[in-house]
């Protein structure tokens, strides 16, 4: 009786709640890339750094008109005002990096910590997107999509490594889009709003967004449906006054949307991004190398298509010259199915796959896409990868190639084996994870139907997907280890020129992926 007694009295042990478990995911995260503080900084660093100078040391009128530096100001204006913020603590640290003259091309210790930890407190946005968008989910799956976002290589490699803000910004993206699956229409066309008046390229998936929420927000009678239109159009009207409200006071937005629409750079900012336009290019090449050896007077473009910014000269010798208005007319009718099944069928439930998809879209067809931009299609599939077995798999493949196509980012022999080992741990994890995961739920269901099968298929990628892992592997050790073999210091542009394309295949296999998956669904 009395053993009984005391076994009633023990209390049992209370669960961990998730926010809590999140944050230990965060601190091992925050850990790493406090170790990687020293390591390999790209031009980007500078960048950011110059723009905390412009925006404390000037007034706002002549923010977007400084050229004391090639890095002008380029984001839009709440981007400018969140680096006017890290300024304020920039130069109580050292007054010098926020000097407009004397800061220039300035990385002091100072510097250095500064702006990295600047990114790694920035990723708290991050957290509380993928809080908002797990927190419903059993537990399984919410440490593998923590695992998947908040420990993704990709952002450690373009922002903790490269330097950018872009975990800061896709938290942002993943805000609103819990608002939309929560069924918040209003507040999840808000934060995206918002999320525009900081970068303007996730304008991408604007269509999908207006689609969507015109159908599923204000599609309810003609009056009701009106008065709806009118509330969603005032706040994105409220939100984007705020941002350019005081420069179109100064009658400064042509001078705004010149520098953040750059169109005179040219079709391809690097030429590893693989996207469609690695095909035409090459394809250029092949045909004009043929017509010269038939005794065709093929002239070699003005502009180089190896280099960071092309420029405004075509980099064509016989294809047609591709424009910022064909770029665009390409994403829209890619777009289109995506843009026909929100209409159709408004289903919040849908709405991550449909902007995932809108992204990935945009970065296959786009004008002058960054290699960077895959994350903007990558983190929000991560969400979806746990909801069945065909969307692991396509997201283990996508993951892994989209890793290492940013691989020419850190260019540096120093820093070659930290992103192989991020590439692989990544991979174990994924690996790992699925398996636990989608094994564990096909036994469940063969227990509830009371089947008896021989083998259980649990987390497999099939040859084809193995294949092309292997490819990867060979590509890389063409590049790293026969090609100076076998060139030398000779045509530097082949290995980027390899990897760029065989990451293109990937891409545009989960392209199709989606594609298909939207049709059928």
């Amino acid at each position: 009786m009395e053993a009984q007694t005391t076994q009633k009295l023990k209390k049992p042990p209370k669960p961990s709640k998730p926010i809590t478990e999140l944050w230990w995911f965060f601190a091992a995260a925050a850990c790493v890339k406090l170790l990687l503080i020293p390591a390999y900084k790209s031009t980007d660093f500078e960048v950011h750094r110059h723009w905390l100078a412009i925006t404390h040391s000037l007034p706002l009128s002549q923010w977007y008109f400084d050229e004391t530096s090639p890095w002008t100001l380029d984001y839009p204006p709440f981007f400018a005002y969140f680096e006017r913020l890290l300024s304020i603590f920039a130069n109580l640290i050292d007054p010098q990096i926020v000097h407009l003259q004397k800061g220039l091309d300035y990385s002091s210790n100072t510097a250095l910590y500064f702006q990295r930890i600047s990114v790694i407190f920035s990723d708290l946005c991050l957290l509380h997107g993928v809080y908002r968008l797990t927190r419903k989910l059993d537990s399984t799956r919410q440490k593998l999509i923590w695992v998947l976002v908040v420990w993704s290589p990709m952002l450690v490699i373009v922002d903790h490594l490269h330097f950018q803000y872009n975990g800061f910004l896709l938290g942002s993206l993943l805000i609103s889009l819990s608002y939309l699956e929560e069924g918040r229409d209003l507040m999840g066309g808000l934060v995206f709003a918002v999320l525009l008046c900081f970068k303007h390229l996730f304008a991408v998936a604007a269509p999908v967004y207006f689609v969507y929420l015109l159908r599923h927000y204000c599609w309810k009678g003609f009056v009701r449906g009106f008065w709806r239109l009118f509330i969603l159009g005032a706040i994105v009207v409220a939100v984007f006054a705020v941002a350019y409200g005081p420069f179109v006071y100064h009658g400064q937005m042509q001078q705004v949307i010149h520098r953040m629409f750059p169109f005179g750079r040219g079709l391809c900012h690097a030429y590893w991004a693989p996207n469609f336009w690695v095909f035409y290019i090459i394809l250029d090449k092949v045909l004009a190398f043929l017509l010269r050896r038939l005794g065709f007077n093929i002239q070699a473009p003005a502009a180089s298509f190896t280099g960071g910014i092309v420029g405004d000269l075509s980099p064509f010798a016989v294809l047609p010259q591709i424009t910022p208005v064909t770029t665009f007319i390409l994403v829209l009718l890619a777009l289109s199915p995506c843009l026909i099944k929100a209409w159709r069928h408004p289903r919040p439930v849908r709405i991550t796959r449909w902007v995932a998809y809108a992204y990935t879209c945009g970065f296959l067809f786009g004008w002058h896409v960054h290699e960077k931009a895959a994350l903007h299609f990558v983190i929000p599939l991560a969400i979806v990868a746990v909801q069945s077995l065909d969307d692991s798999r396509h997201y283990f493949l996508l993951s892994t190639v989209s890793c290492y196509s940013l691989f020419p980012l850190l260019f540096e022999a120093q820093e070659y084996p930290i992103k192989v080992l991020l590439l692989l741990l990544h991979s174990m994890l994924m690996w790992l994870g699925f398996s636990a995961q989608f094994t564990k739920r096909i036994s469940l269901e063969l227990e509830k139907s009371e089947k008896k099968k021989d083998k259980e298929e649990g987390f497999v990628i099939g040859w084809v997907g193995w294949g092309y892992l292997v490819g990867i592997l060979l590509v890389e050790i063409s590049g790293q280890l026969l090609h100076p073999i076998i060139f030398g210091d000779k045509l530097p542009f082949i290995p980027l020129m390899l990897s760029s394309t065989y990451c293109a295949l990937g891409t545009m296999y989960s392209f199709i992926w989606q594609l298909k998956w939207i049709l059928d669904s």
